[in-house]
């Protein structure tokens, strides 16, 4: 697990990023916590590793759950989430085809990519 700080100009304002990177690490005791941190997220799974990818759906459901919460102030709107398969040039180790995360990112109304 690891932080990393950036900082870009985005339409002329400058911003501060800071990513956490949980690396699948987490667990269910920490996970919450990890995503009340977070204003917007990437989540990655594995194109040769299908748990990894069977993970996706529950933690998107995660994020919209604990981000709709009345606790959290501004509740009522959702973060910016997006699916990626990573590990994309690895085609004789593919266990999750590209048309799976494209199938589950209409599922879910969230924009996938897939990357090396």
């Amino acid at each position: 697990e690891m932080i990393y700080r950036h900082v870009a100009v985005i339409d002329g304002e400058m911003v501060h990023f800071e990513i956490l990177d949980t690396a699948g690490q987490e667990d269910s005791l920490q996970i919450e916590e990890k995503i009340k941190w977070g204003d917007g997220f990437a989540v990655v799974y594995s194109v040769t590793d299908r748990c990894s990818f069977d993970e996706v759906m529950r933690l998107c459901f995660l994020i919209n759950h604990l981000h709709a919460s009345p606790k959290r102030s501004g509740g009522a709107e959702q973060p910016p989430v997006v699916i990626v398969g990573n590990k994309k040039d690895l085609q004789f180790d593919r266990m999750v085809s590209t048309e799976d995360g494209e199938n589950l990112s209409k599922a879910l109304k969230i924009p996938f990519y897939e990357i090396s």
